[in-house]
């Protein structure tokens, strides 16, 4: 054992001592220790400080629905915030179908024990319902990418404002028409192109329609597909940042696409007032999950991963678009408050070759360096 010691320069425990090359490497790099507090300073007070300041700005959050008419849509959008979102419209009431793809967007503030929410909430009505759907979808992914680029050109202004309106899509609920049978064609082109564009979370529509077995048949059939055509719904594997993460994910995956069922209005169920559809078998409650299971979507979207949501958005998707931009031009449309980043001319010539422009080299290497971020 002294030998030992003595052929390490210290003992065989010490944490210095057991990995000397990257340790001289970071020589000049000083070590974390934790430090003994002797008292109370109130540091825990900084979390009272953020509530504050998050309480008074508020938050925002925009979310999109996405279906083909009929699927109760506006309905859920309405039992997930408890709240006159959406007029619903019953079909055959001389409602005219949309002859063509239209985007409507409803902003509404809501707030819950002092908690404000800007609640921005876009409808796709027209989605699926003609004979001829090629690049129905055109629209829909402009209408994200165009909110991308408001953001852009607001976040590149010198003089830009303190807090940047967010009209970003956070979220997009793709519902599933209850066939039972496997995804449409439609529904397999359009999850390919908008997986990559936003954060995408399909539903079973209208779960009362099929049976329990029925339902998790369908459930199944669909998982193959999304894997089959490398469709990466929320949440994604790669984007789990530990292993509670990862253990609370996985049991929402198994359960993806949530059968789901929309409710605005109440009814009296042994003494007690619940949300659900009156049907002559019964009432359908939309929060009881042995229904169905909205309970899961609305803990997915509002109560566990609203913030991971917006940070996927913002980190992820809004990213690989700004590098996309950016790498298709260094000089973007120009608009009030414009600086043009290109280097000025100076009266000492700029050097032959490839340095003489250095800003087209800085982005790609950017993008390059980011490029790995990516699911």
């Amino acid at each position: 054992m002294k030998k030992r010691q003595k052929k390490n320069g210290g003992s065989p425990m010490d944490p210095l001592r057991q990995s000397p090359s990257r340790s001289s490497s970071r020589a000049s790099s000083p070590r974390t220790l934790p430090c003994e507090m002797l008292g109370y300073v109130g540091i825990e007070a900084v979390l009272d400080q953020l509530k504050i300041k998050a309480m008074k700005m508020g938050f925002e959050f925009n979310i999109m629905v996405v279906g083909q008419s009929g699927l109760g849509k506006s309905t859920m959008v309405n039992t997930l915030f408890k709240s006159k979102m959406w007029k619903s419209t019953m079909p055959g009431l001389g409602v005219p179908t949309p002859q063509t793809l239209q985007l409507q967007s409803v902003t509404h503030v809501i707030e819950e024990s002092g908690v404000k929410l800007k609640l921005t909430v876009t409808d796709t009505p027209g989605f699926g319902d003609q004979i001829n759907n090629d690049k129905c979808w055109d629209p829909i992914l402009g209408y994200i990418n165009e909110q991308y680029e408001h953001y852009l050109q607001e976040e590149i202004l010198i003089t830009r404002q303190r807090h940047i309106p967010d009209t970003r899509v956070h979220c997009c609920v793709y519902f599933v028409p209850p066939t039972g049978h496997w995804l449409r064609p439609l529904d397999i082109e359009f999850l390919q192109r908008l997986c990559r564009t936003v954060n995408v979370v399909p539903v079973i529509a209208r779960a009362d329609s099929l049976t329990i077995e029925e339902r998790e048949a369908f459930r199944h059939r669909i998982q193959e597909n999304l894997k089959t055509h490398g469709i990466e719904v929320y949440p994604q594997k790669c984007f789990d940042e530990d292993i509670n993460d990862k253990i609370l994910n996985s049991k929402i995956r198994e359960r993806i696409p949530f059968a789901v069922v929309g409710a605005d209005r109440e009814h009296i169920v042994n003494g007690r007032c619940v949300l659900g559809r009156k049907t002559k078998w019964g009432i359908i409650e939309v929060e009881n999950m042995a229904h169905c299971e909205f309970p899961l979507l609305r803990d997915l979207l509002i109560r566990s991963h609203l913030q991971d949501l917006k940070d996927i958005t913002h980190n992820v998707h809004y990213e690989n678009y700004r590098i996309f931009r950016l790498n298709e031009s260094h000089v973007l449309p120009r608009g009030p408050g414009w600086v043009n980043l290109a280097p000025a001319p100076v009266s000492v010539p700029a050097p032959a070759g490839p340095q003489a422009n250095p800003v087209p080299p800085k982005v790609g290497g950017w993008a390059k360096d980011n490029s790995d971020e990516e699911c």
